[in-house]
């Protein structure tokens, strides 16, 4: 229990005192990352991808923080020329931006990764709300053998986001992440084993790509759509997106303030 207790204590130290010099914001999509990227005046950096990648990078300062804004870019593969959405290239795109970083002599020590979700009914969510993930897990990987069933669903602890939530005025809780919009039966059963209060396209992902690199994750979340809240997924998305992405322009600063502010003071946590 003492052993429990100070890997306990040691962790919220971590928490604490947690230099944050670099912030990576990962944004999926190109539309909800270009306002942001214009209210702190962030530059484009051309050539910081591999050409052949379709990633998007911007850089730049806050309160002597340097941050890095990358957005998965637009589908090239396949053709469409639609925001490059799914865990595939929001995995890819966190690796490569966490390496050229580190190797650039510019370590990352907190991503932050920004969007839009659906929110669930029976967790107290609503349109516009804005959660600060607490933890990830995946609904969709389903492999029904012992110990790749654990490694199916993912699931990772975050940092604690309480004060900040109850500070800000936000929601916390798991984002549960899969590649649909829409779900399936067996998808919400695994949602409600997640504890799930969001679900997105890309959380998981992210957050596996931060503990392969050993960075904090944290993710900014507000909700477009109710999953169980009886209306078709795409249409409650598409209706209610760009007030939900005012949303997030407001929400994201905020956050970015907060984490800045608080870097380093002892009396303080995230």
């Amino acid at each position: 229990i003492f052993a429990l207790l100070l890997l306990s204590y040691c962790a919220s130290l971590k928490l604490e005192n947690m230099p944050v010099n670099h912030v990576l914001v990962a944004i999926v999509m190109e539309a909800e990352a270009a306002p942001f990227a214009e209210h702190l005046g962030l530059q484009k950096v051309d050539g910081f991808f591999p050409p052949h990648t379709p990633f998007v990078c911007f850089s730049g300062e806050h309160h002597a923080t340097k941050v890095t804004l990358v957005t998965m870019g637009k589908d090239t593969v396949y053709g469409t020329g639609m925001d490059n959405v799914g865990t595939s290239s929001a995995s890819l795109g966190t690796f490569l931006a966490l390496s050229i970083s580190e190797a650039n002599g510019h370590p990352v020590d907190l991503i932050l990764n920004a969007g839009t979700c659906g929110g669930f009914l029976r967790k107290g969510g609503a349109i516009g709300d804005v959660y600060l993930t607490t933890g990830v897990a995946n609904h969709d990987r389903r492999i029904p053998i012992p110990g790749f069933d654990v490694f199916g669903v993912g699931k990772l602890e975050t940092m604690d986001t309480t004060t900040m939530a109850e500070k800000l005025g936000y929601k916390t809780g798991i984002a549960t992440t899969g590649n649909s919009l829409d779900w399936v039966e067996k998808d919400d059963e695994l949602m409600k084993a997640n504890d799930a209060s969001v679900k997105d396209m890309e959380a998981a992902a992210i957050a596996w790509v931060a503990k392969m690199h050993d960075v904090e994750y944290l993710g900014v979340k507000v909700v477009t759509d109710i999953v169980d809240g009886g209306k078709p997924t795409h249409e409650e998305f598409l209706e209610n997106l760009h007030s939900a992405a005012r949303s997030l322009q407001d929400a994201l600063p905020k956050v970015l303030e907060y984490v800045t502010d608080m870097t380093g003071k002892k009396d303080q946590e995230l």
